[in-house]
């Protein structure tokens, strides 16, 4: 699954070896020569990718660059690259969400296993993301009422409570019921449980 990596070290005959032989294994390469540079032209986060990162660069290092990526919301995964692994640095870029932690000289081998592993954790961040976004938008094309009734139903009310609650007759409340199911696109309670607790619906 082909993607594009995108390269921060500030050496030059580095990075053009790392090209190359990301290059050889199907990959599109962005090379970038400091942190300020990658966050001066952000990688586009739908496009499928992961960032390969010196930890010691002139300027932002690669783990506070990491940190200010965090802070910007990107998904993408990081691959830490260093030329002196020490403890505590792996432990931290590690904890804040970095994919992997090689030391060069890096073998090909460990180095692409380490890229698919992230390009594959993107692209699964991804399908989740968009599953979100479409439960969000089949939840906001419910009229108010049905809202109210998906509410009550997720939080495991039976029709004739509803009915109750809405002051209305379990009849509607059915009728409201299957217009929800039919909306959301499910055919269980359970499914309909399991959006509201993917939407953060039932704290």
């Amino acid at each position: 699954m082909p993607g594009r990596i995108h390269v921060v070290d500030d050496d030059a005959s580095f990075r053009a070896a790392i090209e190359r032989r990301l290059k050889l294994a199907g990959y599109e390469v962005s090379g970038y020569s400091s942190a300020q540079q990658l966050l001066d032209q952000l990688p586009d986060e739908n496009e499928p990718g992961c960032i390969l990162l010196d930890v010691k660069i002139p300027g932002l290092s690669g783990p506070e660059l990491q940190g200010r990526l965090n802070e910007l919301g990107s998904t993408l995964p990081i691959v830490f690259l260093t030329g002196h692994a020490d403890t505590p640095t792996t432990v931290r870029t590690i904890k804040a969400g970095a994919e992997d932690f090689l030391t060069k000289p890096v073998e090909s081998e460990q180095l692409l296993r380490a890229i698919e592993r992230a390009l594959a954790r993107h692209a699964a961040m991804r399908a989740e993301w968009h599953r979100a976004a479409e439960m969000r938008a089949l939840v906001a094309a419910l009229t108010p009422r049905e809202r109210q009734v998906f509410d009550l139903v997720v939080r495991g009310k039976l029709n004739k409570q509803i009915a109750h609650e809405l002051g209305t007759t379990e009849r509607t409340v059915k009728a409201h019921r299957h217009q929800v199911m039919e909306k959301t696109r499910v055919h269980s309670v359970a499914e309909l449980v399991s959006i509201a607790e993917r939407l953060g619906l039932l704290g």
